[in-house]
Protein backbone atom coordinates (compact mmCIF):
# COMPACT_ATOMS: atom_id res chain seq x y z
CA UNK A 1 0.00 0.00 0.00
CA UNK A 2 1.52 2.91 -1.48
CA UNK A 3 -0.64 5.74 -0.37
CA UNK A 4 -3.21 4.84 2.55
CA UNK A 5 -6.81 6.48 1.16
CA UNK A 6 -8.84 8.22 4.07
CA UNK A 7 -11.61 9.68 4.79
CA UNK A 8 -13.29 12.03 7.46
CA UNK A 9 -16.36 11.51 8.33
CA UNK A 10 -18.19 14.40 10.12
CA UNK A 11 -16.06 18.06 9.70
CA UNK A 12 -17.05 20.20 12.09
CA UNK A 13 -14.99 21.43 14.90
CA UNK A 14 -12.60 18.53 15.41
CA UNK A 15 -13.08 17.19 11.79
CA UNK A 16 -11.67 20.14 9.78
CA UNK A 17 -8.55 19.38 11.53
CA UNK A 18 -8.29 15.89 10.71
CA UNK A 19 -8.85 16.75 7.39
CA UNK A 20 -6.71 19.32 7.17
CA UNK A 21 -3.91 17.03 8.65
CA UNK A 22 -4.34 14.79 6.24
CA UNK A 23 -4.18 16.34 3.26
CA UNK A 24 -0.80 17.69 4.25
CA UNK A 25 0.48 13.94 5.01
CA UNK A 26 2.87 12.61 2.53
CA UNK A 27 1.37 9.13 3.68
CA UNK A 28 -2.07 9.43 3.11
CA UNK A 29 -4.68 10.98 0.75
CA UNK A 30 -7.48 12.45 1.70
CA UNK A 31 -10.01 11.09 -0.82
CA UNK A 32 -13.40 11.95 0.73
CA UNK A 33 -15.39 14.19 3.51
CA UNK A 34 -18.89 13.45 4.30
CA UNK A 35 -21.15 15.69 6.82
CA UNK A 36 -24.58 16.48 7.13
CA UNK A 37 -24.02 20.25 6.60
CA UNK A 38 -23.36 20.13 2.99
CA UNK A 39 -22.69 23.79 2.76
CA UNK A 40 -19.94 22.71 5.54
CA UNK A 41 -18.35 19.57 3.59
CA UNK A 42 -18.16 20.75 0.23
CA UNK A 43 -16.32 23.77 1.85
CA UNK A 44 -13.70 21.64 4.02
CA UNK A 45 -13.38 19.32 0.94
CA UNK A 46 -12.56 22.44 -1.00
CA UNK A 47 -10.28 23.69 0.83
CA UNK A 48 -7.98 20.53 1.11
CA UNK A 49 -8.41 19.42 -2.31
CA UNK A 50 -10.88 16.49 -1.43
CA UNK A 51 -14.60 15.61 -2.67
CA UNK A 52 -17.70 15.86 -0.83
CA UNK A 53 -19.68 12.93 -0.52
CA UNK A 54 -23.35 13.69 1.34
CA UNK A 55 -23.79 9.82 2.30
CA UNK A 56 -21.14 7.43 4.31
CA UNK A 57 -22.22 5.06 1.80
CA UNK A 58 -20.84 6.84 -0.82
CA UNK A 59 -17.52 7.17 0.99
CA UNK A 60 -17.00 3.48 2.01
CA UNK A 61 -15.96 2.09 -1.16
CA UNK A 62 -13.68 4.69 -1.76
CA UNK A 63 -11.20 4.20 1.50
CA UNK A 64 -8.55 2.23 3.53
CA UNK A 65 -9.02 4.08 6.45
CA UNK A 66 -11.21 6.63 8.26
CA UNK A 67 -11.85 9.38 11.18
CA UNK A 68 -15.06 9.60 12.75
CA UNK A 69 -15.87 13.02 14.24
CA UNK A 70 -19.74 12.65 14.27
CA UNK A 71 -21.57 13.74 17.32
CA UNK A 72 -21.25 10.62 20.09
CA UNK A 73 -24.31 9.52 19.82
CA UNK A 74 -23.50 8.97 16.44
CA UNK A 75 -20.59 6.75 16.95
CA UNK A 76 -21.46 3.32 17.45
CA UNK A 77 -23.88 3.45 14.06
CA UNK A 78 -21.20 4.90 11.98
CA UNK A 79 -18.43 3.17 13.31
CA UNK A 80 -20.15 -0.26 12.99
CA UNK A 81 -21.02 0.47 9.39
CA UNK A 82 -17.02 1.30 8.88
CA UNK A 83 -16.23 -1.66 10.11
CA UNK A 84 -18.63 -4.04 8.58
CA UNK A 85 -16.91 -2.40 5.76
CA UNK A 86 -13.81 -3.70 6.45
CA UNK A 87 -12.87 0.05 6.96
CA UNK A 88 -9.98 0.88 9.75
CA UNK A 89 -11.42 3.55 11.99
CA UNK A 90 -10.03 6.27 14.59
CA UNK A 91 -12.77 7.61 16.27
CA UNK A 92 -13.15 10.87 18.06
CA UNK A 93 -13.48 10.13 21.54
CA UNK A 94 -15.47 8.50 23.66
CA UNK A 95 -15.72 5.33 21.60
CA UNK A 96 -19.58 5.25 22.03
CA UNK A 97 -22.01 6.37 24.70
CA UNK A 98 -22.93 3.21 26.08
CA UNK A 99 -20.46 0.33 27.06
CA UNK A 100 -22.18 -2.64 25.61
CA UNK A 101 -21.93 -0.80 22.05
CA UNK A 102 -18.07 0.02 22.56
CA UNK A 103 -17.84 -3.74 23.62
CA UNK A 104 -19.75 -4.74 20.37
CA UNK A 105 -17.36 -2.35 18.11
CA UNK A 106 -13.91 -3.80 19.99
CA UNK A 107 -15.41 -7.46 19.01
CA UNK A 108 -16.51 -6.23 15.61
CA UNK A 109 -13.25 -4.83 14.76
CA UNK A 110 -11.29 -7.86 15.77
CA UNK A 111 -13.55 -9.99 13.64
CA UNK A 112 -13.12 -7.87 10.20
CA UNK A 113 -9.08 -7.82 11.21
CA UNK A 114 -9.54 -3.92 11.36
CA UNK A 115 -7.63 -1.42 13.67
CA UNK A 116 -9.90 0.26 15.50
CA UNK A 117 -8.09 3.55 17.45
CA UNK A 118 -10.47 6.18 19.56
CA UNK A 119 -8.56 9.75 20.09
CA UNK A 120 -7.78 10.60 23.57
CA UNK A 121 -6.00 12.76 21.80
CA UNK A 122 -4.12 13.73 25.24
CA UNK A 123 -2.19 10.43 25.04
CA UNK A 124 0.02 12.30 22.19
CA UNK A 125 0.64 15.50 23.95
CA UNK A 126 4.44 15.26 23.72
CA UNK A 127 4.24 17.17 27.36
CA UNK A 128 3.43 13.50 28.05
CA UNK A 129 6.30 11.76 26.48
CA UNK A 130 8.46 14.00 28.56
CA UNK A 131 7.39 13.48 32.14
CA UNK A 132 6.00 9.41 31.38
CA UNK A 133 9.49 8.35 32.89
CA UNK A 134 9.46 10.09 35.37
CA UNK A 135 6.19 8.62 37.07
CA UNK A 136 6.73 5.62 38.79
CA UNK A 137 3.93 4.48 41.81
CA UNK A 138 2.37 7.76 42.39
CA UNK A 139 0.61 7.78 45.46
CA UNK A 140 -2.04 10.65 44.93
CA UNK A 141 -3.13 12.73 41.08
CA UNK A 142 -5.29 15.52 40.99
CA UNK A 143 -6.58 16.25 37.88
CA UNK A 144 -8.21 19.55 36.30
CA UNK A 145 -10.44 19.80 33.18
CA UNK A 146 -12.49 23.56 32.69
CA UNK A 147 -13.92 25.26 29.86
CA UNK A 148 -15.99 27.77 29.10
CA UNK A 149 -19.80 26.91 28.03
CA UNK A 150 -20.16 25.89 24.50
CA UNK A 151 -22.85 24.30 22.84
CA UNK A 152 -20.68 21.60 21.26
CA UNK A 153 -20.13 18.45 22.97
CA UNK A 154 -23.34 18.81 24.80
CA UNK A 155 -25.05 15.96 23.55
CA UNK A 156 -23.01 13.85 26.54
CA UNK A 157 -22.20 15.26 29.44
CA UNK A 158 -19.12 16.57 31.42
CA UNK A 159 -17.59 13.12 32.38
CA UNK A 160 -18.09 12.25 28.87
CA UNK A 161 -16.96 14.94 27.37
CA UNK A 162 -14.04 16.50 29.09
CA UNK A 163 -13.33 14.34 32.05
CA UNK A 164 -12.58 11.08 30.27
CA UNK A 165 -9.44 12.48 28.67
CA UNK A 166 -7.99 12.10 32.35
CA UNK A 167 -9.63 9.42 33.20
CA UNK A 168 -7.66 7.59 30.06
CA UNK A 169 -4.37 9.35 30.94
CA UNK A 170 -4.90 8.01 34.60
CA UNK A 171 -5.85 4.63 34.12
CA UNK A 172 -2.60 4.47 31.70
CA UNK A 173 -0.35 4.59 34.49
CA UNK A 174 -1.34 0.92 35.31
CA UNK A 175 -2.32 1.68 39.04
CA UNK A 176 -4.33 -1.33 39.26
CA UNK A 177 -7.84 -2.68 40.36
CA UNK A 178 -10.68 0.30 41.17
CA UNK A 179 -11.37 -0.25 44.87
CA UNK A 180 -13.58 2.80 45.34
CA UNK A 181 -15.38 5.84 43.60
CA UNK A 182 -17.03 8.55 44.81
CA UNK A 183 -18.62 11.17 43.11
CA UNK A 184 -21.02 14.68 42.69
CA UNK A 185 -21.85 16.29 39.74
CA UNK A 186 -24.63 18.80 38.99
CA UNK A 187 -26.62 20.16 35.77
CA UNK A 188 -26.03 24.17 35.58
CA UNK A 189 -26.93 24.99 31.92
CA UNK A 190 -27.45 21.81 30.13
CA UNK A 191 -29.98 18.95 30.95
CA UNK A 192 -26.99 16.77 31.45
CA UNK A 193 -24.00 17.00 34.31
CA UNK A 194 -22.31 20.14 33.26
CA UNK A 195 -19.55 19.89 36.61
CA UNK A 196 -18.28 17.28 38.34
CA UNK A 197 -15.72 16.10 40.89
CA UNK A 198 -14.69 12.58 41.87
CA UNK A 199 -12.29 10.57 43.89
CA UNK A 200 -11.02 7.07 42.79
CA UNK A 201 -9.10 5.06 45.14
CA UNK A 202 -6.95 2.46 43.18
CA UNK A 203 -5.71 -1.15 44.71
CA UNK A 204 -2.07 0.19 44.61
CA UNK A 205 -3.03 2.69 47.40
CA UNK A 206 -2.99 5.68 44.94
CA UNK A 207 -5.44 8.06 45.21
CA UNK A 208 -6.68 10.41 41.86
CA UNK A 209 -9.31 13.39 42.31
CA UNK A 210 -10.67 14.86 39.22
CA UNK A 211 -12.60 17.85 38.39
CA UNK A 212 -14.48 18.81 34.96
CA UNK A 213 -16.52 21.80 34.37
CA UNK A 214 -17.90 23.40 31.23
CA UNK A 215 -19.54 26.26 32.44
CA UNK A 216 -15.92 27.81 33.83
CA UNK A 217 -14.94 31.52 32.73
CA UNK A 218 -10.96 29.93 31.44
CA UNK A 219 -9.64 26.82 30.32
CA UNK A 220 -7.56 24.59 32.68
CA UNK A 221 -6.10 21.49 31.64
CA UNK A 222 -3.30 20.09 34.17
CA UNK A 223 -2.44 17.34 36.11
CA UNK A 224 -0.53 17.01 39.07
CA UNK A 225 1.40 13.81 40.45
CA UNK A 226 2.52 13.28 44.11
CA UNK A 227 4.97 10.43 44.69
CA UNK A 228 7.78 9.90 47.25
CA UNK A 229 10.35 12.20 46.75
CA UNK A 230 8.93 14.18 43.72
CA UNK A 231 6.25 16.10 42.15
CA UNK A 232 5.14 16.42 38.73
CA UNK A 233 2.64 19.29 37.75
CA UNK A 234 1.45 18.83 34.11
CA UNK A 235 0.17 21.87 32.11
CA UNK A 236 -1.36 19.80 28.66
CA UNK A 237 -2.79 23.16 27.36
CA UNK A 238 0.93 24.92 27.77
CA UNK A 239 3.00 21.67 26.77
CA UNK A 240 4.99 22.61 30.10
CA UNK A 241 5.46 20.42 33.38
CA UNK A 242 7.65 21.15 36.31
CA UNK A 243 9.10 18.19 37.94
CA UNK A 244 10.10 18.80 41.83
CA UNK A 245 12.96 16.40 43.23
CA UNK A 246 13.86 16.15 46.93
CA UNK A 247 17.90 15.93 47.28
CA UNK A 248 19.02 14.88 49.72
CA UNK A 249 22.30 16.45 51.39
CA UNK A 250 25.87 14.90 53.37
CA UNK A 251 24.79 15.51 56.19
CA UNK A 252 21.21 14.19 55.89
CA UNK A 253 18.79 17.57 55.04
CA UNK A 254 17.50 17.95 52.11
CA UNK A 255 16.60 20.07 49.78
CA UNK A 256 14.78 20.31 46.40
CA UNK A 257 15.63 20.88 42.85
CA UNK A 258 13.12 22.12 39.84
CA UNK A 259 13.21 21.01 36.30
CA UNK A 260 11.70 22.68 34.06
CA UNK A 261 10.73 20.61 30.96
CA UNK A 262 8.85 21.84 27.61
CA UNK A 263 7.12 19.43 25.14
CA UNK A 264 7.06 21.10 21.77
CA UNK A 265 7.96 18.39 19.19
CA UNK A 266 4.39 18.25 16.88
CA UNK A 267 0.71 18.75 17.12
CA UNK A 268 -1.20 16.16 19.70
CA UNK A 269 -3.56 15.91 17.13
CA UNK A 270 -1.43 15.20 13.95
CA UNK A 271 1.13 12.99 16.33
CA UNK A 272 -2.65 10.88 16.87
CA UNK A 273 -3.01 10.46 13.18
CA UNK A 274 0.63 9.78 12.13
CA UNK A 275 0.21 6.85 14.79
CA UNK A 276 -3.26 5.93 13.52
CA UNK A 277 -1.64 5.53 9.74
CA UNK A 278 1.35 4.00 11.68
CA UNK A 279 -0.85 0.91 13.06
CA UNK A 280 -2.95 0.85 9.76
CA UNK A 281 0.07 0.23 7.38
CA UNK A 282 1.36 -2.62 9.80
CA UNK A 283 4.62 -0.34 11.35
CA UNK A 284 2.93 -0.27 14.86
CA UNK A 285 -0.06 -1.31 17.00
CA UNK A 286 -2.65 1.97 18.18
CA UNK A 287 -1.65 3.78 21.36
CA UNK A 288 -5.43 3.79 22.61
CA UNK A 289 -6.78 0.52 21.26
CA UNK A 290 -10.67 -0.03 21.60
CA UNK A 291 -10.34 -1.50 25.02
CA UNK A 292 -8.64 1.40 26.00
CA UNK A 293 -11.70 3.33 24.68
CA UNK A 294 -13.83 1.19 26.46
CA UNK A 295 -12.59 0.85 29.61
CA UNK A 296 -12.59 4.52 29.87
CA UNK A 297 -16.21 4.40 29.24
CA UNK A 298 -16.49 1.82 31.18
CA UNK A 299 -15.01 3.58 34.30
CA UNK A 300 -17.06 7.06 32.97
CA UNK A 301 -20.61 5.54 33.30
CA UNK A 302 -18.96 4.01 36.94
CA UNK A 303 -18.82 7.47 37.62
CA UNK A 304 -21.73 8.90 36.12
CA UNK A 305 -24.08 6.39 38.09
CA UNK A 306 -22.61 7.10 41.34
CA UNK A 307 -23.34 10.81 40.91
CA UNK A 308 -26.91 10.19 39.80
CA UNK A 309 -27.00 8.41 42.93
CA UNK A 310 -25.93 10.56 45.05
CA UNK A 311 -28.39 13.44 44.12
CA UNK A 312 -31.16 11.24 43.91
CA UNK A 313 -33.97 11.92 46.32
CA UNK A 314 -34.36 9.96 49.44
CA UNK A 315 -37.57 9.09 51.11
Amino acid sequence: MDQLRVGVIGVGHLGQHHARIYAACSEAELVAVSDLDESRGRAIASEFHSRYYPTLAQVLPLVDAVSVAVPTSSHFSVVQACLEAGIHVLVEKPITSQVDEGRRLVQLAKERHCQLQVGHVERFNPIVDCVRPFIHNPGFLECHRLSPFQARGTDVDVVLDLMIHDLDMVLSLNLGSIVNVEASGLAVLTDQVDIANVRIVFGNGGVATFTASRISSGRLRKCRIFQPDMYISIDYQERRAVIHRRKYQGDGEGTVDTEQLCGTEGEPLERELLSFIASVTGRSQPLVTGEDGVASLELAHRILTQIHTSTSPTC
